[in-house]
């Protein structure tokens, strides 16, 4: 088949098109019982196409028709012996990963800044995470990737690891050294599965990091809503045959999977890849190109930098996603969660993430030079309002989270008997519940570490400065849920 095909969409346009009566769920039937403001919303086209797995339309938990040939284009497409749909977002897609390779007690080398799904996939599988310190950019205030010297280290202490998980590129867009980390792992015979969520895109293009699937990964979770153009919750799972089972990948994917697949986020998955495999190249070329214009005009702008080139040099900040903008705003005496706040209600922009120190803002090609000008002249207008405060601003020192001890596996920590204390109150107690901020969802603590003063004073600055704290089932952080502890019999 030809990458200007696709097969479910066209096939989900064909079976609406006969407009056969209905007596299956969805229960709105093509629109005709669902609220009709929300239908002139939506539309009837939508709707019409919002189906569930009958006979025509394939089966994603076993597919042999229309969904099929859409994965076998996909794989193609990614450089994949083998694509599966997920319509778990890509949270799935990670968790599959962890489950397919790992079981009780059996190790995996992490990353200690990964997303909340690897750790809940290590709450489930009960794996034993070995944590990979990542590279810290003092001066931007985030983590990059792992370095190929961690690697070789880790697994020089532990061969008998399951897997290595690597990030690439993080959500500030920074990659490692993937090849030579896949290199690495396969010396001894271990699979590398990657977190590919923020990049569908640079499979597609040459200016590029290289994709999980060009560095010889084994699995990687992509994910296509971000930056690929699908629906949101649609993301892609690519897997090499090899060191992994890939009928096992399946397994466990359908076993995290409703049965009630939705076919717009399935159609918008083959169309997606249709446009990354016909156009990718030339639309990804003009949103370098933009998001290059914006970060230059950017940098002109007093008292703001957004990162470029220059932050690479280091073993793990070996390239990067130009596509990603990360604009530090600290020398306006403002917290990127202000700056958020301000440019909201100032000029109706909504940006990717903020945090301590800086706004994140991704330009996709659905961005044009107007959107790029709304933005570098709200920057200005930014800039010129607070330069003031800026003058008198101290130079901010970045502080940083210190990575916590695991002293018991995040699964026995989850499901041990607890007993709530007062936040404050929490140093030194083996915590059972996660904290993050979310956006990235990155955990600042996981079930399992001890908590420590300076752990506490960074989630206090988070909610001082506003920021989306997140994890404990307390949401307003005033207690939180420690390993109950026994006191000795006198």
């Amino acid at each position: 088949m030809s990458q200007n095909q696709t097969p479910l969409f066209s096939g989900l346009l064909q079976h609406a098109k006969r407009n056969p009566i209905q007596f299956h769920i969805p229960g709105h039937k093509k629109g005709a019982g669902i609220d009709p403001e929300f239908r002139q919303f939506i539309g009837d086209n939508a709707l019409s196409i919002d189906l569930i797995n009958i006979g025509p339309l394939d089966d994603l938990h076993h597919p042999k028709g229309m969904i099929k040939q859409a994965q076998e284009l996909a794989a193609k497409a990614f450089g994949a012996d083998h694509t599966f749909f997920s319509v778990q977002g890509t949270s799935g897609a990670i968790m599959t990963m962890v489950m397919a390779v790992c079981g009780p007690g059996e190790k995996i080398i992490v990353p200690r800044n990964v997303h909340k799904s690897v750790m809940s996939a290590i709450v489930f599988s009960g794996a034993i995470p070995v944590f990979i310190h990542p590279e810290i950019d003092e001066k931007l205030g985030i983590s990059h990737g792992i370095t190929t010297d961690s690697v070789e280290k880790a697994l020089e202490q532990h061969p008998d690891a399951k897997a290595v998980l690597v990030i690439n590129p993080t959500y500030f867009g920074v990659s490692a050294d993937l090849k030579k980390i896949v290199e690495i792992a396969h010396s001894y015979h271990i699979p590398v599965l990657v977190d590919e969520a923020h990049g569908v895109h640079i499979h597609f293009h040459d200016e590029l990091p290289l994709s999980a699937m060009q560095a010889g990964a084994d699995m990687a979770a992509t994910s296509v809503h971000k930056l690929g153009g699908s629906m949101t919750q649609s993301s892609v799972l690519n897997v090499k045959e090899g060191l992994v089972s890939v009928k096992h990948v399946q397994s466990i994917l359908s076993m995290l999977t409703t049965t009630s697949t939705s076919y717009l986020l399935l159609a918008s998955l083959d169309v997606a890849r249709k446009q990354l495999a016909v156009k990718g190249r030339d639309l990804i070329d003009k949103t370098i190109r933009l998001a290059g214009t914006m970060r230059k005009r950017i940098n002109e702008i007093d008292h703001l930098y957004c990162a470029g080139e220059e932050i690479l040099g280091s073993k793990a900040a070996y390239d990067y996603d130009p596509m990603k903008l990360i604009i530090s705003v600290k020398d306006l005496g403002l917290t990127g969660y202000e700056v958020e706040k301000w440019l909201r209600e100032k000029h109706n922009i909504e940006v990717e993430l903020s945090d301590l120190y800086n706004i994140l803002c991704i330009v996709t090609f659905g961005d044009t030079e107007y959107e790029a000008d709304q933005l570098v002249n709200a920057l200005k207008d930014l800039s010129l309002e607070f330069e003031h405060s800026a003058a008198k601003t101290e130079p901010v020192e970045v502080l940083l989270p210190e990575i916590p001890v695991l002293a018991l596996t995040p699964r026995d920590a989850f499901y041990s008997e607890t007993e709530v204390v007062p936040f404050e109150e929490s140093a030194g107690r083996i915590i059972a519940e996660f904290v993050m901020v979310y956006p990235p969802g990155i955990p600042i603590i996981i079930p399992g570490e001890i908590m420590t003063k300076e752990n506490l004073h960074y989630i206090k600055k988070n909610l001082e400065a506003g920021l989306p704290v997140q994890g404990p089932e307390d949401d307003d952080l005033k207690t939180i849920h420690v390993i109950k502890e026994y006191k000795a019999i006198l």
